[in-house]
């Protein structure tokens, strides 16, 4: 389990880093605290950073579930596609909104993976 421990400390440690480059682009695009919008550039990093937040809310719990019920292993390779996953999205949302579609598709898979396998796992546990 301490893989999966790691794993989620490195996606949260991404998802730390992915905040203080939000504070960078704030300061760069000139967007005053409390403000989430005016240059579209800093924009794409808030996004970016939200985005993380949302499937970090479904991978961790996911992950978890899942390294207990399924197995372990599984879990931490998964976790750190995860964490590959989210600079592949946020290196082409930034560039380009329009080429965020494979870092969002590896993250939704791995998401899903997660999901779906821990509740197979539950399920099988209580039978």
């Amino acid at each position: 389990m301490y893989l999966v421990a790691l794993m989620i400390v490195v996606a949260l440690v991404e998802y730390f880093i992915l905040g203080l480059l939000v504070g960078q682009a704030r300061v760069k695009h000139n967007v005053p605290a409390p403000a989430t919008s005016g240059d579209p550039i800093f924009e794409r990093y808030f996004r970016v950073h939200q985005n993380t937040m949302e499937q970090l809310v479904v991978f961790v719990p996911a992950m978890l579930i899942f390294a207990t019920y399924v197995h372990p292993l599984v879990a931490a390779i998964l976790g750190l596609l995860f964490v590959i996953a989210r600079p592949i999205y946020a290196m082409g949302y930034i560039k380009d909104p329009a080429k965020r579609a494979s870092g969002a598709a590896i993250t939704f898979t791995v998401n899903a993976i997660l999901l779906l396998g821990g509740l197979v796992g539950i399920v099988a546990h209580a039978l």
